[in-house]
């Protein structure tokens, strides 16, 4: 019976090993393993795991083609739905979506869905190949998509296997979004990032780099120079700050900008990239998603010697998956878990030397269903640092909204989208992803991404708003 093999363990790198190196920590599967694991799929007649999918993958049929010998039908089973299967495989949380709407996880324990979408991805990219093709039906309207993250690459691929003719514009010199600034190599890869985006170039996706739009071109140009519709897809690139003092000492960072030095700009590669980062002896990340996890296991492989996670609520509130947790905790990252910093405390020349924090405990659920996190009076205590790293969130990229007339905004200046056509209140303009919901997955950017594509179709088609 399927339900009686155990659910097959991902092989990874030592813990001693890997915080010595940027090289990925999960190792995949091998043939045989990838290929048992597929036979615990139970091929359900009513699949609850593709109603747990945000792009709907038709997750047994895919694993139906891995059991039977045939990797590449099943990446093209995923392909018809997921332009980023490589990517999607390493970093979505499929243990709150697929895998939790999986049959067996009611007794046991789910099917290794992103497991065998990471070894099917691999296995197109490593040994056989797919033609990646051209809709030869031009539909001879033109799309503009604002930013390449997962939401604007999604929504690029879908529109081009439509034959729309679409441009990706992205203001950096890289393509990716997110997957190239903020997810660091030991967990996503770049050059797989990159493969995903040359196979979207080859069915004829444009995309234009150190385009800047909102600047000295707008929204507004673009839907007056000949396209016919707009995808806001910028993201949610503002970084957040904890608004205590000593928070603009030297040495204090935004996890946005620690991030992006040592991913994009390479600064993990010194000294064959020369991009300034302060390594730090003992660094203090302030957070508990996956961006302080990543932000905290990358000081450890850039040479740190004590690593804090400061969080003000439990481990059971940390809202970072558990095996990116369980990752940290492994390659020794010291957890403090129920503190908050109150001050950053410098020398005389401006730079950070201490954190001073203060004891929490959990008092009532807030407006999120976590514990409210309230002060123990007399608590406070130092902790000796050299490095801080503020991880606690990213506001929407404001620059799209400011200089876009006619397009509602929230308070915190979200681009207010209808759910499911991502509609604007400005007329053949979209948005979706972080932009629109705040900081979210990688998956939910690209369901967004998917319904936008949807909804231009239908009002490329149409013409009704």
């Amino acid at each position: 019976m399927a339900n009686k093999i155990p659910r097959q363990k991902m092989p990874q790198q030592d813990p001693a090993k890997r915080i010595h190196n940027f090289n990925e920590v999960p190792l995949g599967y091998d043939e045989k393993t990838a290929i048992l694991e597929a036979t615990r799929c139970l091929q359900c007649k009513r699949p609850t795991c593709v109603e747990g999918c945000p792009v709907n993958i038709n997750i047994p049929a895919f694993i139906k083609a891995l059991k039977e010998g045939n990797p590449l039908e099943a990446f093209t089973v995923i392909k018809q739905t997921n332009s980023l299967p490589a990517v999607c495989g390493r970093v979505c949380p499929q243990e709150d979506q697929c895998e939790k709407m999986c049959i067996l996880a009611k007794k046991g324990e789910s099917v290794a869905i992103g497991n065998l979408e990471r070894y099917v991805a691999d296995y197109e990219r490593e040994k056989q190949h797919y033609v990646f093709k051209r809709n030869e039906t031009v539909k001879g309207k033109r799309v503009a998509i604002i930013g390449s993250g997962p939401a604007g690459l999604t929504a690029a691929g879908d529109l081009a296997r439509m034959g729309y003719s679409v441009t990706v514009f992205e203001a950096l010199h890289k393509a990716g979004g997110v997957l190239v600034y903020g997810i660091p190599e030991f967990r996503l890869p770049k050059d797989i990032v990159q493969y995903e985006v040359d196979a979207l170039k080859a069915i004829g996706v444009t995309i234009e780099l150190s385009r800047v739009i909102g600047t000295a071109e707008t929204v507004n140009d673009l839907l007056s120079t000949g396209f016919d519709a707009v995808f806001v897809a910028t993201g949610a690139g503002l970084p957040l700050f904890l608004d205590i003092p000593g928070e603009n000492l030297q040495g204090v960072y935004s996890a946005n900008e620690y991030l992006t030095r040592s991913n994009l700009m390479r600064a993990y590669r010194f000294p064959e990239y020369d991009t300034p980062i302060v390594k730090g002896e003992r660094v203090a990340v302030v957070g508990g998603g996956n961006v302080a996890m990543d932000s905290a296991r990358t000081a450890l492989r850039l040479g740190s010697k004590q690593v804090y996670i400061i969080y003000r609520r439990s481990r059971q509130e940390m809202p970072a998956r558990i095996e990116e947790v369980e990752r940290a905790e492994e390659e020794g990252i010291i957890f403090k878990l129920l503190t908050n910093p109150v001050r950053f405390i410098g020398d005389e020349k401006g730079r950070v030397k201490a954190v001073e924090c203060i004891q929490m405990e959990l008092g009532e659920p807030d407006a999120s269903g976590r514990r409210s996190p309230i002060p123990v009076k007399g608590s406070e205590f130092i902790i000796d640092i050299d490095v801080a790293i503020i991880a606690i969130g990213n506001g929407p990229n404001p620059l799209i909204p400011k200089t876009t007339s006619g397009m509602d905004t929230t308070k915190r200046g979200n681009i207010i989208a209808d759910p499911e056509t991502m509609k604007t209140s400005k007329r053949g303009v979209f948005a979706g992803g972080d932009i629109v919901t705040g900081a979210a997955t990688v998956i939910q950017a690209m369901g967004a991404g998917k319904k936008a594509a949807k909804a231009i179709d239908e009002y490329l088609s149409t013409g009704v708003w």
